[in-house]
């Protein structure tokens, strides 16, 4: 089976960050930080579980690979806006969890559109 390596590993690199953003919201933040860094974690690590399922995907659907991107940069994006508000109280970067957001929908609509376009997969 053929895996896109470089997605797989931003992907799991992305899920680890979120498990982190998630034991300290369980363990070591305050209330108002907990539900930022929760939900941070939260959709940053079903965006993690997309671009796996991308990673392995990929080479059947370009437009997969992409979603793939579209979801760990998105997911990204939104833990660590969420997460720097929360720690750092940089209020600003709650500005740009948005851009992370839509970047989240447009993954899920991408892979929509490359799951149309899926070739066969090979049979062994």
């Amino acid at each position: 089976m053929s895996v896109n390596r470089t997605l797989a590993v931003a992907a799991c690199g992305l899920g680890a960050v979120c498990v982190l953003l998630g034991a300290f919201a369980a363990h070591g933040a305050g209330p108002q930080v907990k539900s930022l860094l929760t939900t941070g974690a939260h959709y940053g690590l079903i965006h993690a579980l997309l671009g796996l399922v991308a990673a392995v995907l990929a080479l059947h659907a370009p437009p997969v690979r992409l979603a793939g991107w579209l979801a760990v940069l998105g997911g990204a994006v939104f833990a660590l806006s969420l997460a720097l508000v929360g720690l750092a109280g940089l209020t600003i970067m709650g500005a740009v969890a948005p851009v992370g957001g839509l970047l989240m929908v447009a993954a899920w609509l991408v892979f929509a559109f490359g799951a149309l376009r899926l070739r066969p997969l090979p049979s062994t």
